[in-house]
């Protein structure tokens, strides 16, 4: 796996070319999941030119970053037609909800990403369980409110604990596991009438609790063809065992062995697939990622939510393991010519470590010297993402709350995580901190090559 500073690699093995010419590219983001997309898109033969608004000192080694925010759609609109943009791709899940797709789509532009209507599958929890009830995806029973009392008085009619989900997007802090019923009605509250999480918060989603192990599983798609990704599982909690608050997650490995053949292809049939082919009969067709967040229960695999973009640590150890060409696919999707391209992925293991900031997830550190990243890319494998970093005075200071993305491929996955954790260990951030049982599920589950 190529580090930052190695040459580009040649032609990706195992894609076939549809469209020849190089591309100017713009890639909207500037967390951990687009210095992986930009990583792999520099690697393409295809690109001419990679600008990334606003991107981050990482990205910063293999694009040009311009300071545009990834909400301000008509500063990143104006900017592709001013340099001629080919292709933009969008990372974050908030200009795909407010409808960027379709602002380029007007004035012309190729964009890689779902409509604003396709969005929604993200944009809103219960419109995503509308889909899922009318195509028959199987998932978790819930009702949606727009007023606390009758929330209130349905939740007494379920038993602990409790999930509580604002409609909109949150940022990732809108879904409460109360432990009692004092917990749900206080979020309940919390959410429709004292509206903490603003907009997001105008309709409430109460679903049954999910018990099981839980899997991520992304495909990318054009509307019409299907091609799965593979599989990945995040952490979610601040510490080891799953304890503690949740955040946007502090690590991730592929592949995730509780995705067993059988469950890909159920998940590729029975949920990816008719939600395709559904919304495409809709009028709304999903071109872009679709990313299906499982939840594999004694009664099988269970849907907990959609979102319409790459997640937030999955995407470095998923990219990490992809042989083919990242560009091309994404240009492949935004023309409909999915069914054109092979995509090629490494039997490799690949690991991710988050290192975040002192008092992360309630605050975040800002201002901290960090240190060691060029040592911990000496390790053959290992490339580390930028993901709440900036330059200040000359110095590679925290930014955020989640810092870097230590990711590390090997063959199996007990020596990715064994790589990733001692290229982990040779980076310095006053304060900084980070799970150390990344991957120790599936070294349980006795997982060997991918």
């Amino acid at each position: 796996m190529p580090g930052r500073t190695k040459p580009l690699e040649s032609a990706s093995p195992g894609v076939v070319r549809v469209q020849k010419e190089i591309m100017n590219v713009l890639l909207v983001g500037g967390g951990g999941r687009e210095h992986a997309m930009a990583w792999k898109l520099a690697q393409s033969p295809r690109l001419k030119k990679l600008y990334a608004a606003p991107g981050n000192p990482g990205i910063a080694h293999v694009a040009e970053c311009v300071d545009i925010s990834a909400d301000d759609i008509d500063g990143l609109l104006g900017f592709a037609t001013r340099e001629g943009i080919d292709l933009t791709v969008v990372g974050p899940e908030a200009p795909l909800a407010a409808g960027i797709a379709d602002r380029f789509a007007d004035a012309g532009l190729k964009l890689f990403g779902p409509s604003g209507d396709a969005a929604r599958l993200e944009g809103s929890k219960a419109f995503s369980k509308e889909i899922m009830a009318r195509f028959g995806v199987p998932t978790a029973a819930s009702r949606a409110f727009t007023e606390s009392a009758p929330a209130l008085e349905y939740l007494r009619e379920l038993s602990a604990p409790y999930v509580v989900k604002a409609d909109g997007l949150a940022a990732g802090k809108g879904v409460i596991i109360a432990e009692n019923l004092a917990h749900a009605e206080a979020a309940v509250r919390e959410i429709l009438d004292a509206r903490v999480f603003g907009e997001a918060g105008a309709r409430v989603v109460i679903e049954e609790f999910l018990d099981g192990e839980e899997a991520s599983y992304l495909a990318f798609s054009d509307g019409k063809t299907i091609v799965p990704m593979v599989t990945a599982q995040d952490h979610k909690r601040i510490f080891d065992g799953d304890r503690g608050p949740n955040t946007g997650g502090m690590g991730a490995y592929s592949p995730a062995p509780v995705m067993t053949p059988e469950r890909e292809q159920f998940a590729l049939e029975k949920v990816m697939r008719p939600v395709i082919d559904g919304m495409r009969e809709m009028g709304t067709p999903f071109t872009g990622i679709l990313y299906a967040g499982l939840m594999i229960t004694a009664d099988g695999i269970k849907v907990l939510e959609f979102n319409c973009r790459f997640g937030d640590p999955e995407t470095q150890p998923i990219l990490s393991r992809l042989d083919s060409d990242l560009l091309e696919i994404f240009d492949a999707c935004a023309h409909g010519t999915l069914d054109k391209v092979r995509v090629k992925w490494s039997d490799d293991a690949a690991v991710c470590v988050v290192i975040a900031s002192s008092g992360y997830p309630e605050t975040a550190t800002k201002g901290s010297l960090i240190t060691g990243i060029e040592d911990a890319e000496q390790y053959d494998g290992v490339m580390v993402f930028h993901a709440g970093t900036a330059i200040k005075n000359g110095k590679l200071v925290t930014a955020g709350g989640r810092v870097l993305g230590v990711t590390a491929r090997a063959a199996t996955i007990r020596k990715a995580i064994d790589l990733a954790y001692n290229a982990t260990g040779r980076i310095r951030i006053e304060g900084g901190q980070f799970r150390r049982d990344i991957g120790a599920k599936a070294a349980r589950h006795g997982a060997g090559k991918g």
